[in-house]
């Protein structure tokens, strides 16, 4: 019954299509992670804790995602949503995820999110190219798919645990990937040489073009051969690229992140960065149990509920995450957002 509402909920306040909302409530929602708050009989909140690893100073750490965040009209800015977000906060600390993230629906959300902590960490680049254009020098065979091959996935996984500080994908979750790309026809496409897969890239068609959402191969050649082959695979020659930015490329935000277990995530770092020197006087409004003295010195953390005579600087949660991970450049993609 609860989840016959959230649905009902989710379709009264977002605009996604009916197909896309089916696949949502069928193969990502389950009650274990989701979060509503009633009136009555009536759901006027819900939002979803999906689990995510992400690559962390050199560790996989659990993260949770938050997903499908919405009021009902009738209860909007009566502080529903931070009631709904203190009792999520509370859960991931049950359920030991060290960072929460989330991508907001529209722009105006960065500034709400902002105030219960979270920090616009998360960037991507896009890049217009024209497939024809592009050199052609390695030789690769390119197929596609969008139905669940072992391969593929052990592919996706390795490439993506080679970024430093990254949201990974489970292999239940890239099926669901799968099943989204099967929803509107679209596919990964897979570059081998000699039968082993060298590249794959996952691309949806919209509008004369294919957004390549995500691009991992082994060198800029078998990329340039791949993305070649996807425009004559698909008939459209405008690639519109998305990928981690570097310092030349004009970043755009999409994403923000905010620090559940202050200890832990300052220790992983101390450990990461014994260089790092750090004396903090952490707030944190919605997690007291973060609040205290950290001293970061030598790759390692302490950690004082009282003031030790020290200079410190003091940071919000929200600060502190933006100082940790923002150097750290972390990414994100194939969320379905």
């Amino acid at each position: 019954m609860k989840k016959k509402a959230i649905k009902a909920l989710w379709k009264q306040c977002f605009t996604d299509s009916a197909d896309f909302v089916d696949l949502y409530f069928d193969l990502r929602y389950n009650n274990e992670v989701n979060i509503a708050l009633e009136s009555g009989k009536d759901v006027i909140a819900a939002l979803q804790l999906l689990p995510y690893p992400m690559t962390f100073c050199g560790k996989l750490i659990q993260t949770a995602y938050i997903s499908g965040a919405c009021t009902h009209p009738d209860y909007r800015n009566k502080g529903v949503m931070r009631e709904l977000l203190s009792q999520a906060f509370g859960r991931m600390i049950q359920t030991k995820s060290l960072i929460s993230t989330l991508i907001p629906a529209e722009s105006w959300l960065y500034d709400y999110y902002a105030h219960a902590g979270y920090a616009a960490v998360f960037h991507y680049a896009q890049k217009e190219l024209s497939a024809q254009k592009l050199p052609t020098t390695a030789s690769v065979q390119v197929s596609h798919t969008n139905q669940y091959e072992e391969e593929i996935y052990q592919y996706l996984n390795k490439k993506m645990e080679e970024r430093s500080c990254c949201i990974q994908h489970t292999e239940t979750d890239f099926r669901v990937i799968l099943a989204d790309l099967a929803r509107t026809q679209d596919s990964v496409y897979v570059a081998k040489q000699e039968g082993a897969i060298v590249g794959i890239a996952v691309g949806y068609k919209w509008e004369q073009a294919v957004y390549v959402k995500e691009l991992l191969t082994e060198s800029e050649e078998i990329s340039n051969e791949l993305l070649h082959q996807i425009g004559q695979i698909s008939g459209q020659d405008q690639i519109k690229l998305t990928l981690p930015p570097t310092p030349a490329d004009e970043a755009q935000r999409s994403g923000m992140a905010r620090i559940i277990d202050a200890k832990s995530v300052l220790q992983l770092y101390a450990a990461a960065y014994p260089e790092q020197e750090m004396s903090i006087e952490l707030v944190d409004e919605q997690l007291s149990a973060n609040n205290g003295y950290y001293y970061v010195c030598n790759g390692k953390c302490m950690y004082s509920e009282e003031r030790i005579p020290e200079t410190h600087i003091r940071l919000n949660i929200g600060e502190l995450s933006e100082r940790i991970l923002a150097p750290l450049q972390p990414y994100m993609s194939l969320m379905l957002d």
